[in-house]
Order: structure tokens, then sequence, then C-alpha cells
């Protein structure tokens, strides 16, 4: 009898842990994902790339938490926690975090072709093609139509040049009026008669979706990203180098083994990312010779919710050094930097 209460109590122990295994706490882990060669990404129609080293993105790799994952990343180095109300908005669901998620990306991805195409002195034309749903109120009537990946292709049968007028032309309207949506749902054509709502409690009227412009980009030459599995902004800088070493002579990866991150604006303007100091470590993982940092100004509202916030440049340095990297941390605030610092290092 004892020994049978004794194999009762074991394999109730390896029921706790293995469902332990199984049940998500509410927080997502982080760590330092892979440092990508981007040439395999990138092809441009009669161009091939000049380079003789490689250009990488960096990635951070991220999975919901369960207990063991959650206490490894108390110990571990290198490893984050974050609540899943930080990672996620208000009521997101998960299909609305990945649309986020894809849709930053191709954002990013647009503004790197965009500043790319210009330095080259190559063609691009930006084609606005209506307002993507990044994610839909729950309680709002235009959920029992619309859903995250939605593209609204006009109101009241009017299209739009921008998400600016988009939204000034539903503003013009009443809380409580009705507007003919126009949309796309799994490429499927669709209308909806939608009523407006409160959006913000002080008597301003929308349809209660966040959302972001959809654009579409005619180049010459013709380009294609593969970046379906990639999600995020914060390759917009190294995108932007690798399309750029496309055209011209010169080979700027000159020769070497390059990582980078930081998002990239239509300007040309080098962005801030999270998770540098795991960037650095995958990057070093790849034995990457050289890395692009974000030099972005640390802003006094930074400072409020993060009282120790350093600049992406400075944590980059810390980390290198903490874990005794090779690697040369080069500070960016524009694509123009990257290149000017490019210019200044001797061919392999």
């Amino acid at each position: 009898m004892r020994r049978n209460w004794k194999k009762l109590l074991a394999g109730l122990i390896v029921l706790v842990l293995v469902v332990a295994f199984f049940v998500p706490l509410p927080y997502y882990v982080t760590r330092p994902g892979s440092a990508d060669k981007l040439d395999p990404l990138v092809s441009v129609e009669g161009y091939s790339s000049n380079g003789k080293g490689v250009f990488r993105l960096v990635t951070i790799a991220m999975g919901q938490a369960n207990i063991y994952s959650y206490l490894a990343a108390k110990v571990l180095p290198y490893q984050e926690l974050e609540k899943e109300s930080d990672v996620r908005g208000e009521n997101e669901t998960d299909e609305e975090y990945n649309v986020r998620q894809l849709s930053l990306m191709n954002q990013s991805k647009n503004n790197a072709i965009q500043v790319a195409y210009k330095a080259a002195g190559k063609s691009v034309k930006v084609e606005y093609r209506g307002v993507y749903v990044l994610s839909v109120m729950p309680d709002a009537p235009a959920a029992k139509y619309l859903a995250a990946g939605d593209l609204i292709t006009a109101i009241d049968g009017k299209s739009f040049a921008s998400s600016a007028e988009f939204i000034k032309y539903v503003r013009s309207k009443k809380v409580g009026d009705k507007v003919e949506v126009s949309y796309k749902h799994e490429d499927k054509s669709e209308k909806a008669s939608i009523e407006l709502i409160d959006i913000d409690k002080k008597g301003t009227s929308g349809i209660g979706i966040s959302l972001v412009d959809d654009q579409k980009l005619v180049t010459d030459p013709k380009i294609k990203i593969d970046s379906d599995k990639i999600g995020g902004p914060s390759a917009g800088l190294m995108f932007t180098l690798e399309i750029y070493n496309h055209f011209g002579d010169t080979d700027w990866t000159k020769g070497r083994n390059i990582a980078g991150t930081g998002t990239i604006d239509v300007e040309g303007n080098v962005g801030r990312i999270g998770g540098i100091d795991q960037k650095i470590v995958a990057a070093d993982r790849a034995d990457a010779e050289i890395f692009f940092a974000p030099d972005d100004t640390v802003t006094a509202e930074l400072k409020k919710v993060e009282p120790g916030a350093v600049s992406n440049y400075e944590e980059a340095v810390k980390t290198a050094k903490a874990i005794d990297s090779k690697m040369k941390v080069v500070p960016v605030k524009t694509f123009q930097d990257a290149l000017d610092y490019l210019k200044t290092v001797k061919a392999k």
C-alpha cells in the first residue's frame, strides 16, 4: 500500500511538472535572436549585390513564458521578461499583434526602398491604396464587419490620398452617423454601413479602429524583399544599406561582416529600437566586425518612463564591452552617417 502511495505521488509530481510546461504566464521572454544575411532577402531586377562581405539584420527571439522559461529568464544573462500588457495593446489579440508587427516591417521596408533609391538616383513613386486596419475596438459597431488586416479603400464612395484625409473626413461627421465603408477582406471586396462612435469620450467621431497607410511603391528597377517572416521596424537601416549596395560600383560592405539596427524614415533618419543589448549579443555570435547603433537623443518623456534610459549607442557600447566583443560599435543618426563611416573603412 505504501509503495502504491509513493507511485501515485511520483505520478502527480510528474503531471504537475508537465502541466506547468504548457500553462502560459502573462509574460513574454525575449533573448538574443539571429543575425541574418540580407543579400538573400533582397533582389533588384537587373542588378546584383556588390557585396563581397555581408550586411545583416539582427533579431530578438520572443515567446510566451511558462514557469520554466520565466525562472530561466530571471537568472540567465541577456534574457528579459516583458509583461504581456506591455507587449500587446489593450484588448489586442494575437492576430492583431502579428498584423501590427508585419505592418511596421512593411512601412520600414518601404521607407528603406525610398531612401536607397533616391540616394542612388533611381525612380520610386508612392501609390496610396487605402487604410490598413491594425485593430478594431471590440465593442464598436465596426467589429461586426472589420478585422485586423482588412484594407479600407473608400468611405461613402470617396477615396483618399492619405490616412490624414481619411481621418479628417470621418471626423467631419457626428457620433451616431453612419458611413458606408468599402473594404477588402481576404482579397474579397465588401461594403458595410457602420455607425460612428465617440472614440475618446470627448465627442470625437471615429470608426473605432487603429490604422496605418497602405502604400504601394512603384520602382524602376523593380525590387522584391522577402520579409514575410520578420516583424517590426528595426531592420530599416540595414535594408537601406543592402538595397543601396546593389547600385553603382562601390562595395559598401568593404568585404566585411556588418550588422546593425535602427528604424528608418523617408528622410533617412535612424531611430531608436528596443533590445539593443540582445542584438549586440546576437551580432557578436555571428562574428560581426562592425555594428551600426542608433545614436538617438534620450527625451525627457522617455526619462520619465525609464529613469535610467541611455541612448541605443551607449547601451550597445556597454554591452559589447561586457561580453568582451571585438566588434566596432558605430553611432549613426542618419543613413548618410553609415555611408560616411563606410567610406573610411579599408576594404579587405
